[in-house]
């Protein structure tokens, strides 16, 4: 069908075309989620500096399309598991992927007291309202000998772990340091030690240690020497 000599289809098209346009600017500036690369890790403020690892495709000035990096963003609030008296830490570094979600609205108050706020701006959705997720990643950095039955706290190396099943707690460590004031140790069958070299109080050695103050008959040995 034609209107004068302009079919309707273009007259159509042409008057959607900015339309497209306003709904494709208003995409472009709506944050939702994002995967990101973590460039560097402020542990006074705990927060980081993050680059979104997915290029923008971008239109200017009518030019053709071209991938675009979005700026790189500071001062994100990180999350890790956190409540009541308690929380996990992670040594977050360079390199670091995570996911950086976008709040609906300006959190710049909220931050700064955490306390309930007004917005101080009213964007939403904005690069600069974002929380970085630790704890994702991509393909080339999947988790090697990953635990299909147990939750497992370890190093990638996994030659350090605390593994949790449903009968069993495994600690593996080249080293553990235990540090109390009272250390309870109680097992309803058997308690076995085994180790080349197992110490006592103080240093003294457990396995090949000598008594002072030897008596025979009733008498009593003195302390470990």
């Amino acid at each position: 069908m034609t209107v004068g000599k302009l079919p309707l289809s273009s007259m159509m098209r042409s008057a959607t075309e900015p339309l497209k346009r306003m709904v494709e600017e208003f995409g472009v500036r709506l944050r939702v989620a994002m995967p990101g690369i973590i460039k560097s890790f402020d542990s006074a403020k705990q927060t980081v500096t993050v680059q979104l690892a997915i290029r923008e495709k971008l239109s200017i000035g009518g030019s053709p399309y071209e991938d675009v990096a979005i700026p790189i963003i500071e001062d994100v609030p990180v999350f890790m598991p956190r409540a009541g008296n308690f929380v996990l830490t992670m040594p977050i570094t360079a390199g670091d992927e995570c996911l950086v979600i976008f709040a609906d609205n300006c959190i710049d108050s909220w931050w700064e007291s955490g306390a309930l706020s007004n917005q101080l701006d009213r964007r939403r959705h904005d690069l600069s309202d974002g929380f970085a997720l630790v704890g994702v990643w991509s393909q080339p950095n999947v988790v090697s000998n990953y635990s299909g039955d147990s939750a497992v706290l370890r190093n990638l190396n996994n030659d350090s772990s605390v593994e949790v099943k449903d009968d069993t707690v495994n600690v593996v460590a080249p080293t553990v340091n235990i540090q109390s004031g009272t250390v309870n140790i109680e097992g309803s069958s058997n308690i076995t030690i085994n180790g080349n070299n197992l110490t006592d109080i103080d240093g003294k050695n457990f396995l090949n240690h000598k008594h002072s103050g030897v008596q025979t008959g009733s008498g009593k040995t003195g302390g470990v020497v």
